[in-house]
């Protein structure tokens, strides 16, 4: 069975495909997106406005395998419990599992690595924001130091140049790159992976400048630069990620 509903809002509409809603925004946009989120493979379509619903119909019908692959991939992939900040609870960094080491103590809040242990030294009564807040903070300057060096080699390798890299908390994506304002943004999740990721996905939106789509030329381009990119992504996305609340 297929139907779509539309609300008073025309930019909105509500596309069913059997067992599946799809929801669909018009904007002034040129192509299409599709996109499926977690946690629960929710799927959304951005189109232009000038587009049709029959259109749109027969476009979700030819992406129906795609989508019901990641819908998959959401229902399988591992999620960390909600972090509570307590003393010997599991953290990742580079891709290694570290037990936390609470240290309540009257000094300036700090985080330190010791052998396997994330030491985070906080006040007496600190609350799990604080202390969140503090190891986020430590992730972040890890991470900036980190892509330094990465982003020198790869953008002297590819012969493109940045204005600049952020580093955010993305609930969907290991990073983004705008080609017109030559703006990188990248996951502060990934500072508990493995460091071979953060180069891949570094690569990946770097690329971008060169080629803005995922297409041929661009599959290309990352197979030419970094051949082992398939492996990367595996290991990207074999760790359990963020705990999050979602929101709709």
């Amino acid at each position: 069975m297929l139907s779509s509903s539309s609300s008073m809002n025309t930019d909105r509409q509500k596309l069913t495909l059997n067992d599946l809603d799809v929801e669909v925004i018009k904007k002034d946009i040129k192509n299409v997106h599709l996109s499926v989120y977690p946690p629960n493979g929710r799927i959304k379509v951005s189109a232009p406005i000038s587009m049709n619903m029959d259109t749109l119909r027969v476009f979700v019908i030819s992406k129906l395998g795609w989508i019901r692959q990641q819908q998959q991939k959401l229902r399988e992939q591992e999620r960390e419990t909600p972090r509570d900040y307590i003393e010997r609870e599991s953290h990742y960094f580079w891709g290694k599992r570290f037990l936390l080491e609470l240290i309540e103590k009257e000094a300036p809040p700090a985080v330190r690595l010791k052998h396997s242990a994330i030491r985070l030294q906080v006040r007496p009564g600190s609350s799990i924001e604080a202390r969140e807040k503090l190891l986020d903070e430590w992730y972040r300057g890890q991470l900036k130091t980190a892509i330094d060096p990465l982003l020198a080699r790869w953008q002297k390798k590819l012969g493109v140049q940045v204005s600049r890299v952020l580093v955010q908390r993305m609930k969907t994506k290991w990073g983004g790159c705008n080609p017109a304002t030559r703006i990188i943004r990248l996951n502060l999740e990934l500072a508990k992976k493995p460091q071979e990721c953060l180069e891949y996905i570094l690569v990946h939106e770097l690329l971008h400048l060169l080629e803005p789509t995922h297409n041929t030329r661009f599959k290309s381009l990352l197979k030419q630069h970094m051949p082992q990119w398939s492996s990367h992504r595996e290991l990207l996305n074999r760790l359990p990620v963020r705990h999050e609340h979602w929101r709709y």
